[in-house]
């Protein structure tokens, strides 16, 4: 089953959604983690993608768009099937992917602005009703 991770940030700045992401695919592609981010549409595939490059100076995350042929620690999604994919999910959606339960781990960024708290709440009730392992994790600091 999915476990589920609330990254509480203590910021209501929408750019600090995008920078923690690129922080924790870094961690994880570090782990050996196949990471998964899941955004709305190409724009945004386009703003991570450019985030991912420089969000610090000495950090390298090789990654990219997803596609059916790549085999890239870090990929883009932009609403396709995932594929192989079933590491960790980092979820920057408005909408729950439906296809998240194909991952071992979830991660859901959490903003201080009333639509993402009400989103991440209505998120958090569905995973606790129906089982899912669930941890929280303030982030006071980026």
């Amino acid at each position: 089953m999915t476990r589920t991770d609330f990254y509480i940030l203590q910021t209501d700045q929408s750019s600090a959604v995008d920078l923690f992401a690129c922080r924790l695919a870094e961690k994880a592609q570090r782990n050996g983690i196949q990471v998964l981010i899941a955004v709305d549409n190409h724009e945004r595939a386009a703003e991570v993608d450019a985030l991912l490059w420089g969000f610090r100076e000495d950090s390298f995350v090789p990654h990219g768009l997803q596609s059916m042929d790549s085999a890239l620690a870090v990929e883009i999604n932009t609403g396709q099937s995932p594929g192989g994919h079933h590491g960790l999910l980092i979820n920057l959606c408005r909408e729950l992917p439906r296809w998240f339960s194909q991952f071992e781990r979830l991660a859901e960024i959490v903003l201080q602005q009333s639509d993402s708290l009400t989103r991440s709440r209505r998120r958090y009730s569905y995973f606790r009703d129906r089982g899912y392992p669930l941890q929280s994790h303030p982030i006071s600091n980026l």
